[in-house]
């Protein structure tokens, strides 16, 4: 029988540690929410694996890495709100909920959105609630948000979204320019989002977050 514990501190201890991400909660969300049950079955043996793992078409669990180093980022207070869009099956979800006061996750797969659901309430994730919704969306019924994070990439970010992120609030998310991706951070101070480089990472464009192609002649 594989002992996921064991793979759960390898991970932190290989892939989130050496990525200067020292922050205690991060640390220990990470060694304690089971990442292998918030993957599909026949992906468990890779879910622990330092990349991206796919659970649908242009879907993926963030590497442990890239999600450490978002959070490490945005610094997330126990009292605070947050929206974590594109959730799949709700790892991120389980592991922000150990961070933050409550989290409202978007997941516009409806089969996604109603696993993830069962499965965080399984493991008594109780301050997280997932709606099934159009990402592009968000959810400005329970907003506005202290900090808003993506499990994808963005190509464009629609207004709307910034608008349900609070003043003084944070958002985090995938930039991919090409084929070249970068992680930033957006503080939103007078309205208006300010975005600063975080570090390089990849993921698939969420669907709703792409650019308009032009017409080329």
């Amino acid at each position: 029988m594989t002992d996921y514990s064991e793979r759960r501190v390898m991970m932190v201890d290989t892939q989130v540690r050496p990525s200067d991400v020292t922050k205690f909660p991060i640390i220990d969300a990470m060694l304690t929410v089971p990442r292998e049950i918030y993957v599909p079955a026949d992906k468990r043996e890779a879910a622990y694996v330092g990349e991206n793992v796919a659970i649908a078409p242009h879907r993926v669990v963030l590497e442990p890495r890239t999600l450490a180093k978002l959070l490490d980022a945005l610094d997330i207070q126990p009292d605070e709100l947050v929206l974590d869009l594109g959730c799949g099956l709700g790892y991120s979800t389980a592991v922000v909920a150990r961070l933050a006061e409550a989290v409202i996750a978007v997941e516009e797969d409806a089969g996604l959105a109603g696993e993830a659901q069962r499965t965080l309430s399984a493991q008594s994730v109780d301050n997280a609630a997932v709606i099934a919704a159009p990402l592009a969306q968000g959810d400005a019924r329970h907003g506005p948000y202290d900090v808003m994070i993506l499990q994808g990439a963005v190509e464009v970010l629609p207004p709307a979204l910034l608008d349900q992120v609070k003043e003084g609030g944070r958002i985090g998310c995938i930039f991919m320019e090409g084929a070249l991706g970068v992680a930033r951070i957006g503080y939103k101070i007078d309205g208006t989002v300010t975005w600063r480089f975080a570090f390089n990472a990849g993921a698939p464009v969420l669907p709703g977050f792409e650019a308009r192609k032009g017409f080329v002649l």
